[in-house]
């Protein structure tokens, strides 16, 4: 399938562990014992129209050299080989070039306060947006996808991407919750 676009998909890793604070698969990322994590990469995702492509064939196999250096992108090895294997080789041909990719993304980004912004009266899917747009010079609001979960709470923000690279409006699917949404933050506490 051709390649149309991408989506960098990133967990609010406080709603993540909310659950899984002690189960030990997730210990590193929720137990509390390495410190708290923010926004984590979920996964770096080519888009093909309404799908994303998944599982290719792999050609070069991850190693855990690849691992270790792109352990700054999420705080689970497991997470990050799944990424890879499931999306990552439908776009590169090696791991290395997947993952440098998605740290150059990663690292363009500045996260707004979603401390401050929980606080905020009368939170909103769009608040969310605004805010990511005034932390981010060049977004624009259609381009961040807000997913929140069945009880309105920030799992994850889906930042859409054209070919080049550059934010490109989501899809309805990728755009996720409608401005006027009520949303809420989970900050961990």
């Amino acid at each position: 399938m051709p390649v149309t676009g991408y989506t960098l998909a990133l967990s609010w890793s406080p709603e993540f562990c909310k659950p899984r604070e002690r189960q030990p698969r997730h210990a590193r990322q929720c137990a509390g014992r390495e410190g708290r994590f923010g926004m984590v990469v979920h996964g770096l995702w080519p888009e093909s129209g309404r799908s994303w492509p998944q599982w290719c064939a792999v050609q070069r196999r991850l190693t855990a050299r690849d691992l270790r250096a792109n352990m700054c992108l999420s705080p689970s090895a497991t997470l990050l080989a799944r990424q890879w294997a499931k999306h990552g080789s439908c776009m590169a041909k090696r791991p290395a070039t997947y993952f440098t990719v998605t740290r150059i993304l990663f690292a363009g980004l500045r996260m707004p306060d979603f401390d401050r912004i929980s606080r905020e009266e009368g939170l909103t899917a769009g608040t969310i947006r605004t805010r990511f747009v005034d932390a981010n010079r060049g977004w624009r609001a259609d381009a961040i996808g807000v997913r929140l979960n069945g009880k309105g709470w920030l799992e994850e923000l889906r930042l859409c991407y054209d070919k080049r690279f550059m934010p490109a409006p989501c899809t309805r699917s990728r755009f996720g919750a409608n401005d006027s949404v009520r949303a809420k933050i989970w900050r961990g506490l």
